[in-house]
Order: C-alpha cells, then structure tokens, then sequence
C-alpha cells in the first residue's frame, strides 16, 4: 500500500508523527513542499523505508526546498529486494525517476543499458576521498555517489559472553572455540539472515589477502575477463561458511527465512545466541528495541591471525539518463552530498562517511569496526572494479549452501554464472 502525505514548506512536527504512526511493511511515499506557484516536481526512489531513515531524508529535502522554492521533491521507498525489481521495472517501461537509489549490481544493468546520468561535474565530488572517487569513476564517468560507507560486523552479546566466561573472538580459532562452547551447550551461537551474513563473510576471508598486497587491479581485470574462475577467490571464505553451517553454528533452516535488519534483529534481542552476522547500521535499530543486554559490534574473526571488515559505498545516489528535470535533479543531488548531510544521514545509520576528513561515528557500539578500518583491514564488498553482480551471485550461493548442496557443485554453479554474466573466457 502506497501512502503519501502532503505538507506545506514548515514540516518538522506534524510530518514526523504521520511518518510514525505510518510507517509499515509496504512502500512509502511522501511528498514534500507546495507553493503557491506549483513548483517543478521531481521524484526520489529509494530503499530507506524505516521510519528513522526517513525522517533524515525529510529533514535533507526540507533543506533543499528551503533553498531551491522552485523544486519540490517526492520521495517513494520501497523494502529489500522489492525495491531492485521495482526499479528495474520502472527503468525497462520508461517510467524511471528522476533519482534513485542504486546497489553495485543495479549500476552494472543500468549502466550498460545507457539508463544513468554522467555525473563527473557534479561540484561535490571534490569532496569525496581518493579511495572512494577510484571506486566510483568508470571509464572517465561517474554514475552515483555514495553517501555513506556501510560496515558489517559481528554483534556480540557481550552479558551473555561474560555469563559463561567468554571473551570477543579475536581470530578464527577463538572464534570456532567460542561457538563449539555454546553448541555443546545447546544454543546455537550465530545467527545469521538469508541475504548478507555468509556472503560478506565470505568475501572478506576470500580476498582478503588480494586486499592487504593491493592486487585487487590485475586480480579483478581477470575475473572480469573470464581468465580466472571467481571461486578461486571465493572457495575459501564459503568453505568457511559451509562449515558454520554442517556443525550447527548456524541454522540452516531458520536463516533460509530470515530477512536482514528485521528477523535477524528480532531473533538477537532474545538474548539466546551469542553472535549475530549483520550491518553495523542496524545498532540503532537494536537499541531502539531495548534489548535487555550490552552489545558491541566487532569485525569479522575469520582470519588465522586476526580479523577484518568488510565495506561497501553504500546509498547509491543516481540520476535517470532520461530526466526530464535533469538540472534540477543534479542540484538536489549536490545538495544531498553537501558534507553536513553526508555527516547527519551516516551517523544515523551508523555508518561512515566517505569524504575527506569526515568525522568518525560516535555510535560506541562499533568502535572496534572504526578502528580496523583505520588500521586498513579492509575488503570491498561489492568493488567498483569488479564487473561481476557479485552482490546477488553472492546471497544465491550463500542460500544454495544453506539449503543444503555441496560446496563443489555451488562454486561450479558460480563460476558459470560468472562468466555468463561478467567475463568471456
């Protein structure tokens, strides 16, 4: 069900509370502003739909507006993967956005189908760190800019830790010896959702070491081309993940029907398991539901010696190649990326930001994550550089696994979706 609520250019209160008192399962849209003169209207498509999100994309808009009295804007979320086959839709019937937002595997579809707006002279890319502008930057084009750089972690219910005289694993092994514990006491340690637990995990130990000897150029240009298979990467990290699942640190059956940030957030607020695989940007969600315990999020133990984070450019911003209002499109884009709006939408996501000098999340609960990312023990989820949809090919491994089927024949099945979908042998 579709709900849009209309408002004059003073927002704040009586905006909030219909948002809170609306916000359900189904998509949202809200639309923002009116003036006497009817001003142009272009519309935003997003994938932030909680209440909290969408309260600081109202607040940036309302900004916007404030500044720009000929634009109003309207924004449209929708959940999950609902929201890429919407998109998709809407692009395929001609009906695409002015802006939306986009994930590593859309900008490849999009991008090839000459659907996304050169953004290279948008005044904010200045803004952005070296390491985030090589990421966007393709073939002397920029399709999106990030707004935030997402971290995943391992939530660590440190009450029930200390109960049974447990400490944060610090390294595979610990890791392992930690989890064997609890089984053997009857509670299953991680839990784990149906989308992004295993496959982050898996990529962060698979090219992890490609990472840390900054191979990631010539490694990814054979991957793309089909010089090399992708599980040669990828084999040890779900071989890892295969193995959480065959001894019972995950369950199987239960995370097949998980949804990220939502049931396995429910599942960890019980206070049952230990460990929980997700993104750090779901803290605020957990403390929001008032768990009756402490929790930290620390990196991924997956390591012999150590451990790591995985990270993404994360809340893609693109423009529709065929915008109609494509002047008034990049103004709210620039407008969107302006440091302060960068700064407010990472923090409430518990998130980092990806400009220069962009000040650390005072969010305490992820502070180990900050620190391992400053210390550089780092892997890409999804890499710009890599011409693979890495992020759906993925989730379907990890779900194949699950479901029960061999490591072999799933990275056999991945390696020919590889090259079916990315490079030519």
């Amino acid at each position: 069900m579709k709900r849009r609520i209309k408002t004059g250019i003073f927002i704040s209160g009586a905006l909030s509370a219909a948002l809170l008192s609306g916000c359900g399962a189904g998509n949202q849209v809200v639309d923002y502003g009116k003036t006497q003169e009817e001003p142009v209207t272009i519309t935003f498509f997003g994938n932030k739909y909680e209440t909290e999100n969408v309260i600081v994309i109202e607040e940036i808009i309302t900004g916007f507006m404030k500044e720009n009295p000929d634009v109003r804007v309207s924004y449209e979320s929708l959940k999950g993967t609902e929201y890429y086959d919407a998109l998709s839709k809407r692009m395929e019937a001609g009906k695409g956005d002015d802006i939306f937002m986009v994930n590593h595997d859309a900008v490849l579809e999009l991008r090839d189908k000459g659907q996304l707006a050169d953004l290279s002279a948008v005044s904010t890319l200045s803004n952005y760190t070296e390491s985030m502008l090589s990421q966007m930057e393709d073939d002397g084009e920029i399709y999106w800019l990030p707004t935030t750089v997402s971290v995943f972690g391992l939530y660590c219910n440190m009450d029930l830790l200390k109960e049974h005289k447990q400490k944060i694993p610090e390294n595979l092994g610990e890791w392992e010896d930690t989890c064997g514990y609890f089984l053997s006491r009857g509670i299953t340690p991680v839990i784990a959702n149906n989308d992004i637990s295993l496959k982050t995990l898996a990529i962060g130990r698979g090219f992890y070491d490609v990472y840390q000897e900054k191979r990631q150029a010539e490694v990814f240009e054979r991957l793309n081309s089909g010089q090399e298979p992708v599980s040669r990467y990828l084999e040890p990290g779900f071989s890892l993940a295969e193995e959480l699942i065959t001894k019972g640190y995950v369950d199987a059956g239960k995370t097949l029907t998980t949804m990220k940030t939502s049931d396995d957030l429910e599942e960890f607020i019980k206070g049952v398991s230990p460990f929980l695989l997700t993104g750090a940007w779901a803290v605020g969600r957990v403390k929001g539901m008032e768990p009756d315990f402490t929790f930290q999020v620390v990196p991924y133990p997956v390591l012999d010696e150590g451990n790591l984070v995985v990270i993404n450019a994360d809340t893609r911003l693109s423009i529709n190649a065929d915008s109609d209002y494509p002047e008034e499109a990049v103004r709210f884009v620039e407008y969107f990326t302006r440091p302060e709006n960068i700064q407010k939408f990472a923090d409430q996501q518990s998130s980092l930001s990806p400009l220069k000098n962009g000040a650390s999340s005072s969010v305490d609960e992820i502070a180990p994550l900050i620190s391992c990312y400053q210390e550089g023990r780092t892997v890409i989820g999804a890499d710009g550089f890599l011409e693979l949809p890495i992020w759906s090919l993925t989730a379907e491994v990890s779900q194949k696994l699950l479901s029960g089927e061999p490591l072999k024949a799933v990275m056999d099945w991945m390696d020919k979706q590889g090259i079916t979908e990315g490079g030519t042998p």
